[in-house]
């Protein structure tokens, strides 16, 4: 009999972590090795179109506006009933946010395997944060990690090794091939100027986390201004810390040369666009951003921080620099400038390394093998 898998996703915005848990029910719900059901905590986003799509229509939602008051005991116990009325065997969570509210639902329910997930290292959460979570993880069977480097960060913080398994984000392939080809036309859509000379220095990252660290490579553009003027710096995100990275452009007169374009709905034309693109954090967990570059057969430099070594060849697909190292960055950026051969093969070897290490199809073998052991643990 097949056993029934809950796919606990906080929103379906476009970030990183919802993106990565809607592959993972999509993928499911097509493999159908288990039974798929979703819950959520926001239902409301531009990927929940893509969920209602493959038939989850009727996706329970767990509103709360504290983890501190009544109306989160409420909606544990009414998410317990659903997990109970639906006989669901495994629960996983894919955030923070869901990684407290369905652990304890799972728990209140006596659900035989509960599943968390943490996708970032340092910088995104206060010391009391991490202290509920670290219990949240002690109350799990396991969790999910997407890198090397985030389990060692768990290790760390005393999470019990064993608990810990690294399955690595999958790239739906097929979903970044650009719909447009013509460069006129994605320049047009997106604000970017039409001269065929330029080249394009992307960065694909949201403007509300200081840990994305634009600066940094505003500060490499400043280098690198007055010998390739045909460099471009394109700022893909949306965020409050926008006027004051437009502010900085200016002080450092890089600002004729910086676009921000806020929220990208075409990202695979975007990359298509794109001479090299680039990873300015002070710490990550395992970023989306760099496959999807190298999906796009672009060189990547990326600072030196989370998985990036895990996904990136350094010389090969592209260039790792320590954080906030403007210079490393800019110097990078120049030996990809300067031989644009160089780049082209660095692009072809970063997308051989996506299709042959993250593609979904691994992903999606590795989940089922994962459920399945912990399944098999459950039962003993």
């Amino acid at each position: 009999m097949k056993k029934n898998v809950l796919q606990f996703i906080g929103s379906f915005h476009q970030g990183g972590s919802e993106r990565q848990a809607v592959q993972l029910t999509k993928l499911l719900h097509g493999d159908k090795t288990f039974n798929v059901f979703v819950a959520t905590l926001k239902k409301r986003g531009i990927l929940l179109e893509e969920i209602e799509n493959i038939g989850f229509t009727d996706i329970p939602e767990y509103n709360l506006s504290s983890f501190f008051n009544l109306n989160f005991l409420k909606q544990v116990r009414n998410c317990a009933k659903f997990l109970k009325e639906n006989k669901i065997d495994i629960v996983h969570t894919h955030d923070f946010y869901t990684n407290i509210f369905g652990i304890l639902s799972a728990r209140y329910a006596k659900i035989p395997v509960k599943i968390s997930s943490k996708r970032e290292t340092s910088g995104m959460r206060s010391n009391m944060q991490n202290r509920i979570e670290k219990h949240i993880f002690g109350l799990s069977n396991s969790i999910t990690v997407n890198s090397e480097a985030v389990k060692k960060y768990l290790i760390k913080r005393e999470v019990e090794e064993n608990k810990i398994k690294v399955i690595y984000n999958g790239l739906d392939l097929e979903r970044l091939k650009p719909k447009e080809n013509d460069r006129n036309k994605i320049c047009k859509t997106l604000g970017l100027p039409l001269e065929e000379n330029i080249k394009f220095i992307t960065l694909v990252a949201n403007l509300r986390h200081s840990v994305k660290n634009q600066p940094m490579l505003l500060r490499a553009a400043k280098h690198l201004k007055d010998n390739f003027p045909e460099a471009n710096f394109v700022f893909a995100g949306e965020g409050e810390r926008k006027n004051y990275l437009q502010d900085m452009a200016k002080r450092l007169e890089v600002s004729d040369k910086t676009h921000f374009i806020d929220r990208c709905k075409i990202i695979p034309e975007l990359l298509s666009i794109s001479y090299a693109c680039v990873l300015s954090s002070t710490a990550e967990g395992f970023s989306n951003s760099i496959l999807e570059y190298m999906s796009a057969s672009k060189p990547v430099v990326a600072t030196d921080v989370g998985g990036a070594r895990e996904a990136i060849v350094d010389g090969e697909t592209g260039y790792l620099v320590e954080s906030n190292d403007d210079e490393a960055m800019a110097n990078s950026l120049e030996v990809l400038l300067k031989n644009p051969a160089k780049a082209t093969e660095m692009g072809y070897l970063g997308r051989k390394r996506v299709e042959e290490k993250f593609s979904t199809e691994i992903q999606l073998e590795e989940i089922t093998k994962f459920y399945q052991n912990c399944i098999n643990e459950s039962e003993k």
